[in-house]
């Protein structure tokens, strides 16, 4: 699932080698770390954070094929 969050990130931005997903998973759930560069914040999240949703709804949906829950947590570099 990691590799498709940064997959996804990568495609959206300006910086993609800036692009950094951290995978902290517990024992039912999951917590993906996406970070970007400031610049890249707004392409990554979208009018009216249409797309951060969407990337949540994916993980969300892979996730529950595992029986786990998914939080994607997007933050700038610096």
């Amino acid at each position: 699932m990691k590799e498709l969050v940064e997959f996804i990130a990568k495609s959206l931005v300006d910086s993609p080698d800036e692009v950094e997903v951290r995978e902290v998973e517990g024992e039912r759930s999951i917590i993906m770390e996406l970070r970007v560069a400031a610049d890249d914040m707004g392409k990554v999240i979208g009018k009216q954070g249409k797309i951060a949703k969407s990337i949540r709804t994916i993980t969300k949906a892979t996730a529950a094929k595992e029986g786990k829950r998914v939080a994607v947590e997007i933050m700038r570099e610096g």
